[in-house]
Parts: C-alpha cells; sequence; structure tokens
C-alpha cells in the first residue's frame, strides 16, 4: 500500500511539472509571436499601381507604402491610409502633401509664387510698437538689411500712417490693442510659423540703436555661440542688471562677477551667467521652439521669464550671452502704458 501512494504523489508531481513547463513555453511562444507581429490591427499595404500613379504628385517616389488602419475602401475604392507619424490631425493624409511648417512671407494674387520674394530673409525682427514712436522705429528698421523680415505689432491699433514708411510697404502689420509683446509672440510667433528663420529678434519700440549693426552682430553670435543674446546695454541709461551692462573692453561676454551681494551664490546661474533682459532679446529657431512652450497665455509684461530662459540651452552659461561691440540704449519710453485713462484716481498704465 505505501507503494502505491508513492507512485500516485509521483505521477501527480510529474503532471504539475508538465502544466507549468507547458505553461511557460505557451508564454515565450506567445511572446516572440507578438514580437514578429506588433499589431494585427495595423498593417502595411502596397498601393494598386492605378492608384498609386494618381498619388505620385503628392508622394516622393520611394514612398508607395502607406500603413491603413483596415482594408475597408472609401466609396471610390481607394483604401483608408493611416500615418502616425504624420502630425496630429493629418494622419489620414499621404505624407508627401503634409506641410508641417509654414513662414511669414509675402505673395502676390497672380504669377509663380517662386518669383513672389526678390531675396528670401533669413532672420525675422518684431517690434511691439505705437504710432507715437514711429521716428525711433523708423530709425530701428533702417538699421536691419534686406536679410531680416521686418514684423510690427501695433498695440494702438494705428497701421495705415506707416505707410509713409518705404520699408513698410515690405513689412507685416498686425494689429491688436492694448496687449504687449509675449501676448502677440505666442499667438502669432509659433515655432512651426517662423521655422525658415535662423534668429528671432523680439524687440521693445523704445531702444537706441545708433551703436549697433545687425549683420555684425548675427556675425558675433555665430561665432560664439549664443543661441539666446541681447545687445550691451548702455552703462548709464535703463540698466538694471550687471549682467547686461555692456563691456567696452570685448565682443561678448557671458557672465560677471559684480552684481550685487548675495546675488552670484552660483556663477553658472542667473542673473550672473545664462542671463539676458526681456526688453531686446535674440533666439535662434531652436531655442525660439523651447522658449515659446515655456510662454503662459496669461504672460503679460514677461517678469521673470529672463530668469527661466536658461532651460532651453545646454550648458547655459555657455550658449546665454550678451554682444557687448553692438551695443544699445534702453530709453524706457512706457508708450504702451499710455494707452489708458485715468479714472478714479488710477494712472493710466492701470486702466490697459
Amino acid at each position: 500500500m505505501g507503494t502505491i501512494h508513492r507512485s500516485g504523489v509521483l505521477k501527480k508531481t510529474n503532471d504539475s511539472a508538465r502544466l507549468i513547463i507547458t505553461t511557460i513555453l505557451g508564454v515565450v511562444f506567445g511572446f516572440f509571436i507578438g514580437v514578429s507581429f506588433p499589431s494585427v490591427s495595423l498593417y502595411k499595404i502596397q498601393l494598386p499601381s492605378s492608384l498609386r500613379s494618381s498619388l505620385d504628385v503628392a508622394t516622393s517616389n520611394d514612398k508607395e507604402f502607406f500603413i491603413v488602419r483596415s482594408p475597408e475602401t472609401t466609396g471610390e475604392n481607394v483604401p483608408k491610409i493611416y500615418v502616425p507619424t504624420n502630425p496630429r490631425g493629418a494622419e489620414r493624409l499621404p505624407p508627401g502633401i503634409v506641410v508641417p511648417e509654414s513662414d511669414l512671407y509675402l505673395h502676390r494674387l497672380w504669377g509663380e509664387p517662386s518669383e513672389d520674394l526678390k531675396k528670401t530673409p533669413k532672420y525675422l525682427v518684431t517690434f511691439t510698437v505705437g504710432f507715437d514712436q514711429m521716428n525711433n522705429i523708423d530709425a530701428c528698421v533702417k538699421k536691419f538689411s534686406e536679410d531680416f523680415q521686418i514684423l510690427l505689432f501695433h498695440y494702438d491699433g494705428r497701421t495705415t500712417e506707416w505707410d509713409q514708411f518705404e520699408w513698410s510697404k515690405n513689412a507685416i502689420h498686425v494689429s491688436v490693442k492694448k496687449q504687449t509683446k509675449w501676448w502677440y509672440a505666442k499667438r502669432f510667433l509659433h515655432p512651426d510659423v517662423v521655422a525658415p528663420y535662423e534668429y528671432i529678434f523680439i524687440w521693445d519700440e523704445d531702444l537706441g540703436v545708433e551703436h549697433f549693426n545687425a549683420e555684425r552682430y548675427i556675425e558675433l553670435v555665430k561665432r560664439h555661440g549664443l543661441e539666446i543674446s541681447q545687445p550691451g546695454l548702455e552703462p548709464n541709461n535703463g540698466l538694471t542688471w550687471q549682467m547686461t551692462k555692456r563691456r567696452g573692453d570685448r565682443q561678448v561676454h557671458k557672465l560677471v562677477t559684480d552684481e550685487k551681494p548675495g546675488w552670484c551664490s552660483d556663477p553658472h546661474l542667473p542673473p550672473c551667467a545664462a542671463f539676458v533682459e526681456i526688453m531686446a532679446p535674440v533666439f535662434s529657431r531652436e531655442a525660439w521652439r523651447c522658449v515659446w512652450y515655456m510662454i503662459q497665455n496669461d504672460l503679460v509684461h514677461g517678469w521673470g521669464l529672463d530668469f527661466a530662459l536658461r532651460r532651453c540651452v545646454e550648458p547655459a552659461h555657455e550658449k546665454i550671452g550678451v554682444v557687448d561691440s553692438q551695443w544699445i540704449i534702453h530709453k524706457v519710453i512706457p508708450s504702451l502704458g499710455n494707452q489708458g485713462k485715468p479714472e478714479d484716481g488710477r494712472p493710466p498704465w492701470e486702466g490697459v
């Protein structure tokens, strides 16, 4: 009897072992099947030659395969296309006709679009302006050649008066009353819209540019590897931080050691390095793509943004700096603040 009992136990043990081994083998086999066929619902098809010829214009010659959701067809017997690598919302379009980026180039009503531009601008310069500062803006714009596209954001609603300047006819004008430049930048300077421009200038209207040369500035920015920069500021006008003060003995500086006591606990962090102010920043297209996403929709004055810009380049203390040899004067004219009306003892700027 004892022998029979032991035989029964041994048989049950062997059965359990076989069950465990079979289960493990099934899991392993299923895993390799899953790796080999990652999606049952998505598969590649080669378009029929009758359809391929009609889509060759929309796709490059080497893109004859499209990912489709199912073998269903539309009413015209065209397979349903689904390309998950397309931008969001464009998954149902053939990749060759998807245009994910735009530009601010001006086009004529008639003629070949390729002939619309006598010269394609490389850089974008924006000013947020009121007509009261027209003479200063005129002086600023004349510092930029045809390589720079001019874009004016009008906070006072006056645009037609600018036609007295010849350059205004080729500028882009956007008019929304009583808004700051960061409001405009968030809504009209999306990275996919300004992608053709190597550098984007986002400047105030009250800057003196007598000692500034735009082409030379771009040269220095490229030479010193600056992704975010600004011209040096005249030491005696509108200066807040030592970091942005013009140094007369160099072309560019990226850090300072003479800031207010207690401000430079880390010499590689703002405001002693990796820092520019917000009145005249210049961004590379790569840096602007990051900065645009960081700007909040309700950002008004931009205070504090200058301390956060370092998050968009690495290493920030090497790629953010001040161009000393091309310097400007900050005149500190509160033009936008004058757009409001004094009411109940409140100053005009509180009514903007």
